[in-house]
């Protein structure tokens, strides 16, 4: 099955995020970034926007976007409705097709067909795919030094079991548990980390998203 696509790293907009930009009420999706190439990028979307509804229906929070996109055919029409510094614009786009993971690798030189996840500073990719790192977890294949995750001790190699009690095994199972966790307004999750043979828990504090 396809599904579609706009190629953006998105996340939830917190109450701090949602106050920063003005907003009313903490919706919508905030745009973390537009993938190079991407349909969003060619519509003009771009990071920092807030997008609040699809085809006129109204947009919950990042899960709830990437739901309905996901839900529609490649090559669909899409209407969106983006908050772009503090104004309304609509933006009508057609969907590309979610790459599949052969695809993503080659568009992405960096970090073994990492994604980066949120603000945190990490590239991850399924440690089924990264030789020697065995089937479990999601290995860090890149750490930005000057980010929470480089602080709180975290290295190229470790793998990432569990996150605030949930197993993860893909880029997306973190971003989601992170997403969750931003949602319900925690400060910090609690990260299992196996880092050689030693396994070790890490509270990574989540920042303002």
């Amino acid at each position: 099955m396809t599904r579609g696509w706009i190629g953006v790293q998105i996340q939830p907009v917190t109450q701090d995020i949602a106050d920063s930009l003005g907003l009313k009420k903490a919706e919508g999706a905030l745009v973390a970034e537009p993938q190079a190439n991407s349909p969003a990028q060619k519509a003009g979307i771009e990071a920092g926007d807030v997008i609040t509804s699809v085809d006129g229906k109204e947009v919950k929070d990042a899960r709830d976007l990437a739901k309905k996109i996901g839900a529609m055919a490649p090559k669909a029409s899409v209407k969106l409705t983006v908050l772009h510094k503090g104004s309304e614009k609509a933006v009508t786009l057609t969907l590309g097709e979610l790459p599949n993971t052969k695809e993503a690798r080659a568009n992405s030189e960096e970090g073994d067909s990492g994604t980066d996840v949120g603000k945190l500073g990490l590239t991850l990719a399924p440690a089924a795919r990264v030789a020697g790192a065995g089937g479990e977890g999601v290995v860090v294949t890149g750490v930005d030094s000057s980010s929470v995750a480089a602080d709180h001790g975290f290295t190229t190699g470790d793998v990432i079991l569990e996150i605030a009690g949930k197993s993860v095994s893909t880029p997306a199972d973190v971003r989601e548990v992170v997403a969750s966790a931003r949602t319900e307004g925690k400060r910090s999750v609690l990260i299992r980390v196996k880092k050689g043979e030693n396994t070790r828990f890490v509270a990574l504090p989540l920042g303002r998203g």
